[in-house]
């Protein structure tokens, strides 16, 4: 069995092929797994099923999350939009070799920044299988090389698309070491260890993966250990808006880290949202759990009590807090203080509301009269992600393309030496912009 030290040095050598590839080259590798996993979706759906009954005696155990299990299922409609992402990353324009700085220093001596692949990417997610057919896309398309640690959930998932995915891929001229998939436990630190072969890691998963992946090792890490996102319903709210959008972003997906966890209400709104809301949310299997004021509101509603650990709380589940605040400033100390940086929304009609919630809010998606759960790569335009990154330094949010990219300063002289440039007849430089060529 080959090591993960010996399947990441093989990706780095397989990465350095990857970079040269032309984007025609490259699409049209992508183009053949588009292809391949339509071809073979009844492949992967039973491979799947086996997945989902073994998985199933797991959730009535409580040894699995039920949102864990719904992550973990495929059906007809995600193969479809797997396809459609594989398609709208070929359809992306390359972020390889884009010029974005480009200055003379003196005659005959230019400088270009010139964007380059990442070089060796190692993802470590947890049960949903459509992930790695995003990663992988996003990562060829860039020019890196990938290992794949799913896991153990959905093995027999993930060993159907990675088969599909890199014969596909050969087929079409990229080098078979370009990818690899890791199954054993013990190979997350292995791969936390392969520092030099490996360049970034990226953990898709629990609160505890992450943590674990960020404290273990010296190799630089993307991702986001929590997805604790909030709803504000302002005084100036368009009180239908904000039942819309928080149903949404509750109930459309509970176990994405992109749904709402917390909903805050200005005080002179709340008598006129929160009862109809709250109905409307229960009958929708939504347990609720508020503060004071929110539940003296709703008096004999089925809302219980709201306690300090609930507003650090991500559920992934059909469940919400609930506060009343009395002011915009409140409610967005509220979010700086509990929220995890992911994606924060406010509902409100007033425009100067919003440019302060943008402005002061620390998140690194912040939306007017929309639901969190628009915070996607997919719906963002970047034909998937490989995560989201709630760091300040780049990349930030749904990471695409973009994020999968480094960059090299590319010197151009014509026998330039440091020396003319020094002492009494030094030559000056005249850094002047060029074009970006």
């Amino acid at each position: 069995m080959t090591s993960v030290i010996e399947a990441a040095e093989k990706a780095k050598a397989a990465s350095a092929r990857l970079a040269r590839l032309a984007s025609d080259e490259k699409n049209r590798a992508l183009a053949a797994i588009a292809g391949a996993i339509e071809a073979n979706a009844e492949a992967i759906l039973s491979a799947n099923r086996r997945d989902l009954e073994r998985a199933r005696p797991l959730v009535e155990t409580g040894e699995m999350a039920e949102a864990l299990y719904r992550r973990l299922k495929l059906d007809e409609a995600k193969l479809r939009d797997m396809v459609a992402g594989v398609c709208q990353v070929a359809a992306l324009d390359d972020p390889v070799g884009e010029v974005t700085y480009a200055i003379e220093l003196d005659e005959g001596l230019r400088l270009y920044r010139v964007s380059c692949p990442i070089g060796v990417v190692g993802v470590i997610f947890e049960s949903r299988p459509d992930a790695l057919v995003q990663i992988t896309a996003l990562c060829f398309k860039s020019g890196n090389a990938v290992l794949l640690k799913g896991g153990r959930e959905a093995t027999a998932s993930n060993r159907a698309l990675f088969e599909i995915i890199r014969a596909a891929a050969s087929d079409a001229g990229l080098p078979a070491d370009a990818m690899a998939l890791l199954e054993r436990r013990e190979d997350v630190a292995e791969m936390l260890k392969a520092e030099g072969a490996v360049d970034l890691i990226i953990p898709r998963g629990s609160n505890a993966l992450v943590r674990f992946v960020q404290e273990n090792t010296n190799i630089p890490v993307l991702g986001h250990a929590d997805g604790l996102c909030h709803v504000y319903v302002d005084r100036a709210a368009d009180l239908e808006k904000a039942r819309a959008i928080t149903i949404d972003a509750k109930v459309s997906y509970p176990a994405a880290c992109n749904a709402v966890e917390t909903l805050l209400v200005h005080r002179e709104v709340a008598g006129d949202l929160l009862p109809g809301l709250i109905k409307a949310l229960a009958e929708s299997g939504v347990a609720m759990r508020g503060d004071q004021a929110s539940r003296a509101i709703v008096t004999g509603e089925n809302v219980a009590e709201a306690t300090e650990a609930d507003w650090h709380t991500e559920y992934c589940d059909l469940i919400l807090a609930i506060k009343v605040v009395g002011s915009l400033d409140e409610a967005i100390a509220h979010i700086n203080a509990y929220g995890s940086r992911h994606t924060e929304a406010i509902i409100t009609e007033d425009a100067a509301a919003f440019e302060r919630f943008f402005a002061e809010v620390d998140a690194a998606g912040v939306y007017w009269n929309a639901s969190t759960r628009f915070a996607d790569g997919f719906r963002y335009g970047f034909g998937a992600e490989v995560g989201i990154s709630t760091a300040k330094l780049h990349p930030r949010g749904p990471v695409g393309l973009e994020g999968l990219v480094t960059y090299k300063y590319k010197l151009v002289g014509a026998g330039h030496t440091v020396a003319d440039y020094t002492g009494p007849k030094a030559r000056q430089f005249t850094h002047r912009r060029i074009a970006k060529e």
